[in-house]
Parts: C-alpha cells; sequence; structure tokens
C-alpha cells in the first residue's frame, strides 16, 4: 500500500521521540541489514557525525541506521543509544570482538524554540529506533522536527514553525523513492509549483519574503546565527555505488532549492544523506530526479502539518 511516505522503501523503518514540553526530539531511519550510503553538506553550519565515511573514496561499504536530532551538537549523543539498540541485536561490522554499528548522525539548532536544557540523548535515541515501524509517519511537531522552525531573519518572535515531513515517489515497475526531512530553514517555505511563501518571517500577520527583506534592510543582524539547518534522508530501493548515491544526495538538494529560500546560507547546516536498499536497477539521474521531487513534497508535508505552540505559528492551526 502508497504511504506517500519514505517506508515505501521496503526495509526502511523510521522511530520518532518528541519532547513537546520542551521542543526537542529525534528521528531516526534504519536500515538494520546495512545500506550503502552518501551525502552531501550543503550547509556553511552543520553539526554531523560519521559523514565522512560515506565519501566513494573511503573504505565503509554501509551503515545501519542515520539519525536527525534536535539539541544542536548537544544531540549527536543520541547517536550512542542506536548503537546501544543495534548492538544489543547483534547488528553492525563484525570486528571479531563486538559488531559496530555505523550511524551517521546530522543535527538542528532548536534549543531557543524550547527549553536550552532539554536535548536529545542516549535514551532518546534508544527509544527511538524501538518505537521503529514501517507505517507511514507522523509529521510537522514530531521527533527531529518538534522544536524546528523557519523565516528567523527577523528573530524567533517572528518566525514560524517547521518541523518533519516525508514523502516518496513509486514508478510502475516498482522502483521507489522516499524522502524524510526535518525542516528548520534560516530562509521561507514556497509551494514549488506557484512560489507562493507558505512559511517565513511574520510581518503584519502574513509569511514574507526572506530575501526581500534581507536586500532592503542590508544591516539586519537578527537572525544570523549558527541557529538553522534542513536535514534529511532519501532512500530507494535500487542498487547504486556509493558514488551514485553521492550525486543522488547531491540531485535531492534540488528539491530543497525549489522550496526554501534562500537555501544553503552562511548560517545552514544543510545535509543530506542517501540510502541504496534494494536490488533494482536504475539511472541515477532518474533517481536524483525522483529524490528532488521526494524532498521536495516532503519539505512542503513537514510545514503543512506543523502546528502553532509556544507562541510560534504553525500553518495547520494558524490558518
Amino acid at each position: 500500500m502508497f504511504k506517500n511516505c519514505i517506508t515505501d522503501v521496503e526495509g526502511i523503518t523510521v522511530g520518532q521521540v518528541s519532547d513537546k514540553e520542551n521542543l526537542t526530539g529525534c528521528t531516526v531511519v534504519l536500515s538494520p541489514k546495512g545500506a550503502r550510503a552518501g551525502v552531501i553538506v550543503r550547509g556553511a553550519s552543520p553539526g554531523t557525525r560519521e559523514t565522512d565515511a560515506l565519501h566513494p573514496i573511503k573504505g565503509n561499504d554501509g551503515i545501519h541506521a542515520v539519525l536527525l536530532t534536535g539539541g544542536s551538537a548537544f544531540g549527536l549523543a543520541a547517536a550512542d543509544g542506536v548503537m546501544q539498540y543495534l548492538e544489543e541485536r547483534n547488528i553492525g561490522f563484525d570486528v571479531s570482538v563486538a559488531r559496530i554499528p555505523i550511524v551517521p548522525a546530522a543535527v538542528i539548532f532548536d534549543l531557543k524554540a524550547g527549553s536550552a536544557n532539554a536535548r536529545p540523548g542516549r535514551q532518546m535515541g534508544y527509544d527511538a529506533c524501538a518505537a521503529a515501524s514501517s507505517n507511514k509517519i507522523s509529521q510537522g511537531n514530531e521527533g527531529a522536527g518538534t522544536g524546528a522552525t523557519v523565516g528567523k531573519i527577523l528573530g524567533y518572535e517572528n518566525c514560524m514553525k517547521g518541523g518533519v515531513g516525508s514523502a516518496s515517489v513509486v514508478l510502475g515497475d516498482g522502483l521507489t523513492v522516499g524522502a524524510i526531512v526535518a525542516v528548520n530553514a534560516f530562509g521561507d517555505i514556497r509551494n514549488p509549483d506557484n512560489g507562493q511563501i507558505l512559511a517565513g518571517p511574520i510581518i503584519d500577520g502574513v509569511p514574507s519574503d526572506t530575501s526581500e527583506i534581507l536586500m532592503t534592510h542590508k544591516n539586519l543582524t537578527y537572525g544570523f546565527k549558527r541557529e538553522n539547518t534542513t536535514i534529511g534522508v532519501v532512500a530507494t530501493n535500487a542498487d547504486i555505488s556509493k558514488t551514485q548515491l553521492n550525486k543522488m544526495a547531491e540531485l535531492a538538494i534540488n528539491g530543497l532549492i525549489k522550496t526554501i529560500t534562500p537555501f544553503g546560507s552562511s548560517v545552514d547546516g544543510d545535509t543530506v544523506f542517501a540510502l541504496s536498499y534494494g536490488s533494482n536497477k536504475a539511472n541515477t539521474d532518474l533517481l536524483g530526479i525522483m529524490a528532488a521531487k521526494a524532498m521536495s513534497e516532503a519539505v512542503i508535508n513537514a510545514c503543512l502539518a506543523a502546528e502553532s505552540t509556544h507562541g510560534i505559528l504553525g500553518l495547520s492551526l494558524g490558518k
């Protein structure tokens, strides 16, 4: 059954834990049999773990999970819980004395949205794994998107709620690409079909154009801190190499460029992982086109499902 979710890729499961009082959480994408993986880091202010191992010239041949988490750099500690969960189930690379799970991770900054002292840690990462399933995920204020916000050029008092979203593209022959994304962008979010601004900095009660604000107020300092980032995963049931996966991740970025303006700024840490978890054959460019489409829709789904909370306006309750 088509779920329009990354879990349409057979073998991929997703688990989420959300602290809605303190506005933080984490999302884990599990590939317990080991998935070939690639990555691209486009933003200038990333917070990541294990990304170097995914470059084509490195020796790593597979990963067992990807963690998307709040908590800024502190949130990387949640990956320890993911590793614990997998090790307890004998999942990881066999090095004779232990099995070592490989868990790349990326973070968003959500410390100002809720409590700066509440961050995902080992237990939350473990619990997210325990909650993982192949069901359609809950979107909006969930998991890594719990404390996500967008359009922060005029400060948090004028931003809007971001969130987590997912989508997939399935062709008639069964070739599938799915995407999941935590949207915490400096810029505004636009409908790629007509350019309408859906979420962004609020002026007179209306989401506004981040780029236009910057061009007409060149000395603005609000929002120019490392408090942003959109992070995500695309996955396919095609069997492709690490080199192809790195290209697929790069092409998936096109879906973010279509929906986030501006994208990849000096104060964003935008990162996309790509996973191969299947045996289908496919052209890299086709997979990239599918990944961009799924990623674009996932961004829109995240913001449409985002609810108003803690004084931050969300589209779901803010229409």
